[in-house]
């Protein structure tokens, strides 16, 4: 299995990049949204990539970070999501728009992904719905980029989509924990972080949990 490619980029094309890694040019596959992100020919660069076996086809699949790799491979366990539509979902939101998508039972905005039609945006989020808090409740960590192990100049902020920020993201999956040390259920719990994130940018671990406990509330 290979997990990681590091190197120069070779070429761009519209849906892949090759990699020169010592002579050895491997083609990796990608969203829209990383091979923009990705440095310009002759520069390097590095992503962690996930190998799709077929009886006739050998693909590799690139992410800039595990936590966008673990969600591709989530999305793939989904009926009728395929290699194709699993890039375009992460490549339309990306992983932090998935999470709260699939979270908050939104899918509507799975279906703005190119090629995804409302049954499968509601399979995404029907099917996932117990399964995403687990892999939101991983945190930060998984979050780490492929590239700062390699390049000493990071891919500019304004090419990228924007992802929450980084405490936030470590305050929601403590957030996330809590809930769940509280008895809630993972979907319940994730759905209710989600949406106080969502109306507290940037807001820390205890602010979140209160606003999630509010949100949880019996109405009436």
């Amino acid at each position: 299995m290979i997990g990681r490619i590091a190197g120069r980029v070779d070429y761009k094309g519209d849906d892949h990049v090759l990699i020169d890694v010592r002579g050895v040019g491997y083609i990796v596959f990608c969203s829209d949204r990383v091979l923009a992100a990705l440095p310009r020919p002759g520069e390097a660069a590095a992503l962690y990539t996930d190998l799709l076996v077929r009886e006739d086809l050998l693909q590799l699949f690139g992410f800039p970070t595990l936590l966008e790799k673990e969600w591709f491979r989530l999305l793939l366990t989904v009926q009728g999501v395929g290699a194709k539509a699993s890039l375009a979902i992460l490549g339309a939101l990306g992983p932090d728009g998935v999470s709260r998508a699939i979270a908050l039972g939104d899918w509507n905005a799975v279906k703005v992904a190119r090629g995804v039609g409302p049954k499968t945006a509601q399979r995404v989020v029907n099917e996932l719905k117990d399964k995403a808090p687990g892999l939101m409740a991983m945190g930060p960590g998984r979050a780490t980029s492929a590239e700062d192990v390699v390049i000493e100049e990071p891919v500019p902020a304004s090419a990228r989509a924007e992802p929450l920020p980084p405490a936030s993201l470590g305050a929601q999956a403590e957030a996330l924990s809590a809930l769940a040390n509280l008895g809630y259920a993972p979907s319940e719990a994730a759905g209710a972080v989600a949406q106080a994130a969502q109306d507290l940018p940037g807001a820390e671990t205890p602010a979140l949990i209160r606003a999630a406990l509010k949100l949880l509330a019996p109405k009436g």
